[in-house]
């Protein structure tokens, strides 16, 4: 008996091995050969920065070190510790591994264990036999002339055994285990947003330290020549109006680099946020900017479906939708599960434990629906419904991204050229301003022809500083739209989810 039942389980188990469902194909999609805006380099000067290819274990060190810059690294680093949309991105990650381990938890057998006093009622003139220790070690039958009761203790455990004949558990495991896959690279995802979007803040910081700094030069400057203007109305050889631009001309810029301050604060504020300080506990140092922009960053479109975590986290929504249709078609088979039972029953606590106290009991289970009203046939439309809007939603990510990285490679290309000609442009702007007002001081020309200079020369150099800012914010969007380094080989494996060593991939997952 015990050998025909083992050889039915193994059978079950073997067949088993089989799942409904379609197995996952990655979903197609036709890449360009190159990056359309990367046909012209930019000449750029500085470290340059190459994307690690993802076959590639060795260590690529922090994506925003090709900047040499400490204190953007020291920010950088703080999000790791501190960022509370990055912990929150964690704690998604740890439910969703959660859900992985209550999948698996189906494989094994479900075991309860029932522990029942059951009492019964003895109705008047039935007699009850009991058996007692009495001094003399003899028995004794005593009849009951009232109504009387007994107990029966019993102790059973109860033992459940889904057979995965049809792949139900392991498509629903496998699915859980890619979603997770894509909870790890929304975490990885999530990091590489916060990390650029702090790159970007502090560029922008910096250039407003550079712009204060021009226009407290410039103010110091028209402070000199609003000091030469009313030189001359002394000795009589300006207009009292000269004098009143002058000054006019001097507030004004005064004004701008108090504005600028405001600016300045708010870019200060949301660096505070993004390392998870209030604000009011947080402060950056103004210092000079010399930073170098690093070159252009070299790439292939292909390279992005592995290295962009928006996108690995979309093709394993896909992989996972893919499963819930095999989830959905098991529905259709029959349900085969193996239950058993063992207990103890008797009278007494004394003879619970006796080897005449045990019973037992195992046996199949099968469950078929037969009739559900169109049920299953929805759900697998359900299904497959959703798995086609998860194909869209991860093609329509790789456009996305390709469309990204087009965009900053063009930004990048035009931005080197418009600070060519913008950087021209200043320093003529600087030496129209100089020879003007050495020819105002001459007397050659008027007071309005020095304002004029002055005002397109500093505007020259606003406009300058502008077109560099935005280089370096296109550079950090450039290097985020590429992945950052990051690739999808960071991904925790689908087998090691359920395990607690698959908390190290999470950290993996968000490390550059």
């Amino acid at each position: 008996m015990l050998r025909r039942w083992t050889i039915a389980v193994t059978s079950c188990v073997l067949l088993s091995a089989c799942a409904v469902g379609p197995d996952y194909q990655r979903p197609t999609m036709e890449t360009p050969a190159a990056f359309k805006e990367a046909a012209a380099p930019v000449e750029t000067g500085g470290t340059e920065w190459r994307p690690a290819r993802p076959q590639d274990e060795t260590d690529r060190g922090a994506w925003w070190a090709v900047y040499n810059d400490p204190v953007l690294d020291n920010l950088e680093r703080q999000i790791d510790v501190s960022n509370q949309n990055l912990k929150s991105a964690a704690a998604a990650y740890e439910a969703a591994r959660a859900t992985v381990k209550e999948a698996r938890a189906e494989y094994w057998p479900t075991v309860t264990l029932d522990p029942t006093i059951q009492p019964h009622e003895l109705s008047k003139g039935r007699q009850l036999s009991t058996s007692n220790s009495t001094s003399t070690g003899t028995g004794t039958v005593s009849t009951s002339h009232g109504s009387s009761s007994e107990s029966e203790y019993g102790i059973t455990a109860n033992a459940t055994w889904e057979l995965d004949i049809w792949g139900r558990i392991r498509r629903t495991v496998e699915s859980q285990a890619e979603t997770a896959q894509a909870s790890a690279a929304d975490l990885a995802s999530a990091r590489l947003s916060a990390q650029g979007e702090l790159g970007v803040d502090y560029f922008s910081l910096r250039y407003d330290d550079e712009l204060e700094r021009l226009l407290n030069e410039t103010s110091a400057a028209f402070a000199r020549t609003a000091e030469i203007t009313r030189n001359r109305y002394t000795v009589g050889v300006a207009a009292k109006s000269d004098v009143a631009t002058a000054e006019a001309q001097l507030q004004a810029t005064k004004a701008q680099a108090i504005a600028v301050g405001t600016q300045r604060a708010q870019f200060e504020h949301a660096i505070a946020v993004l390392v998870g300080k209030p604000p009011a506990d947080f402060s950056i140092a103004p210092a000079p900017f010399t930073t170098a922009l690093p070159e252009t960053p070299e790439s292939v479109p292909s390279t992005l479906l592995e290295r962009r975590p928006d996108i690995a986290a979309a093709e394993r929504r896909v992989a996972a939708a893919n499963a819930q249709i095999g989830v959905a078609l098991a529905a259709y088979y029959p349900n085969l599960s193996i239950n058993g039972s063992y207990g103890l029953i008797g009278t007494s606590l004394n003879t619970l434990f006796e080897a005449s106290a045990g019973v037992w009991a195992v046996g199949p289970q099968l469950v078929a629906t037969l009739f559900e009203g169109g049920l299953r046939s929805a759900q697998v439309k359900a299904a497959k419904e959703g798995y086609d809007e998860s194909v869209a939603d991860y093609r329509q990510t790789v456009l996305t991204s390709f469309q990204q990285v087009e965009d900053q490679l063009v930004a990048l290309r035009v931005l080197a050229q418009q600070a060519e000609a913008q950087g021209a442009a200043a320093k003529a702007a600087e030496e129209a301003e100089q020879l003007t007002l050495n020819e105002y001081k001459a007397g050659t020309v008027d007071y309005t022809t020095v304002v004029t200079a002055q005002s397109t020369a500093l505007s020259d150099r606003q406009q300058y500083l502008t077109v560099e800012e935005s280089r370096f914010t296109a550079s950090v969007s450039l290097i985020q739209a590429l992945g950052g380094g990051w690739s999808e080989a960071s991904l925790p494996s689908g087998k090691h989810l359920g395990s607690e060593a698959a908390s190290l991939p999470v950290e993996q997952a968000t490390q550059p």
